[in-house]
């Protein structure tokens, strides 16, 4: 039996730090992220064959949702867009970088586009001591796109 025994998902062969960044649309560095989750969730159809007593499910939706517990703003132009948002009712959006180095130099990183926060975020946290750091929830507006795969060495 063939045993991989050095999968890509091994933490041995990965680190991390400051692996997620929030960019505006210019590019511009908005906030570093220390820790976060990216999930889909699918929300099939159920259906029924004539003839079939088995129940069927078909794609439908899905959902994306980003969670981070982490984020450090670098730039005023991100606390700014949710304030303004808040009072103009237009939800800011940005896009967000996830990466996971590995410790051979390959890299797997995921761009989401059009994030906006979902959920509750918090506006004001704050710890004595502490670096300013919140905990934030969004919504991907549009399907993450893979720019990179971890790899390992054989």
């Amino acid at each position: 039996m063939i045993r991989n025994e050095r999968a890509a998902g091994d933490s041995r062969h990965a680190r991390t730090g400051k692996d997620g960044a929030f960019y505006s649309e210019d590019g511009v560095l908005l906030a570093t992220v220390d820790t976060f989750t990216s999930n889909v969730s699918y929300n099939n159809a159920k259906y029924s064959v004539l003839g079939d007593a088995q129940e069927h499910e078909t794609a439908n939706t899905f959902a994306v949702n980003l969670t981070m517990s982490q984020i450090v703003v670098e730039d005023d132009q991100f606390f700014v867009e949710v304030m303004e948002a808040l009072e103009t009712q237009n939800p800011p959006h940005w896009n967000f970088q996830g990466s996971l180095l590995g410790r051979n130099g390959s890299e797997e990183r995921v761009v989401y586009k059009e994030c906006i926060p979902s959920g509750q975020i918090d506006i004001q946290n704050v710890t004595v001591g502490d670096v300013i750091k919140r905990n934030w929830n969004f919504f991907v507006n549009r399907p993450p796109k893979l720019q990179s795969l971890l790899g390992v060495d054989r």
